[in-house]
């Protein structure tokens, strides 16, 4: 894992039915030193290596609903990690109500499970999963047609020193070290606090929308999300067919983004009905006016740069 490194591998697009040029569902951030996969579909082990991306690279599992195209390849996935005798603790989030059905996908040795696997259901309308110096991880309730949680990433706010001003003030080397560790510092013959030589530096946001039907926690999760990935199934002309079935349009996705102050959407989960992928743009364009993803598989996304405070 690269440390410092913040990217979003997309392993596959297709929805229920894949194509020839749409695996199933399967996305990989890398954050700093931490690796999220969420919902492995089918064929995703080979995705992964077209993509660069070692088993032993995994350290969060997150599956937002045990749909087949979200799910199905989770047993090759924990089969990989126990082959390659991964070390460290593997964190394992999904509905709670599907627990059953994780474990009849959990296809690993015992010993191996109970050393590095560990299982973190979600339950209820918001679970906070993490929440340390390196970010906050949450899951919130979405609503499809069985339990289904969407993710949130968020990185703690920080602090962005300001050479001119420490200069001023007659800091530098070591203590500057010192003064971000305590918040202030003896300089020139007085107190200096931290926020005299820094401005605040906002947090990054990374948040992950699949199988819903516009709800509260779509919303919730795409507020103010430096990155959002999330599905649009169908085009708005099929927009009573996405309601019947849970879904999303690019046109929906694109309006949430817009009101969330999203700064890049990744659209993704594309019905096999539609073949150009245009259309999506097209559509989300009507909506939305930041960068825009139409995901296709084994593209890479950057986390955008900072905002400024």
């Amino acid at each position: 894992m690269i440390a410092g490194m913040r990217e979003l591998t997309v392993l596959g697009t297709a929805s229920q039915v894949p194509t020839r040029a749409r695996n199933h569902n399967g996305y990989f951030l890398r954050w700093d030193g931490h690796g999220l996969l969420f919902d492995p579909g089918d064929g995703i082990q080979r995705q992964m290596l077209h993509a660069g991306i070692a088993a032993s690279d995994i350290t969060r599992i997150c599956v937002t609903h045990f749909h087949g195209d979200h799910c199905f390849g989770l047993p090759g996935v924990l089969s990989r990690l126990a082959l390659d005798d991964v070390q460290h603790t593997v964190h394992c989030h999904y509905p709670a109500s599907g627990k059953d059905s994780f474990e009849r996908l959990r296809w690993t040795r015992d010993e191996f499970t109970q050393r590095v696997l560990r299982e973190e259901p979600v339950d209820g309308p918001r679970t906070v999963l993490a929440d340390d110096s390196s970010f906050r991880f949450e899951a919130v309730r979405l609503e499809h047609g069985v339990e289904s949680h969407g993710y949130r990433l968020t990185e703690p706010d920080g602090r962005r020193m300001l050479p001119d001003r420490l200069a001023a003030a007659g800091i530098s080397g070591p203590a500057i070290g010192e003064l971000q560790r305590a918040g202030r510092i003896e300089a020139g013959g007085r107190t200096v606090e931290l926020a005299e030589v820094s401005e605040r530096r906002p947090g990054q946001v990374f948040a992950f929308v699949m199988d819903t039907k516009l709800c509260d926690g779509v919303h919730e999760l795409a507020q103010g999300a430096d990155l959002l990935v999330i599905e649009s199934t169908f085009l708005d002309e099929d927009r009573r067919l996405a309601a019947d079935y849970g879904h999303l349009t690019a046109r929906q996705a694109a309006q949430v983004a817009a009101d969330a102050g999203v700064r890049t959407l990744v659209l993704t989960h594309f019905s096999q009905r539609y073949t150009d992928p245009l259309l999506f743009e097209a559509e989300a364009r009507e909506a939305f006016g930041g960068e825009l993803v139409i995901a296709e598989d084994l593209v890479r996304v950057p986390v955008p740069a900072r905002r400024i405070a």
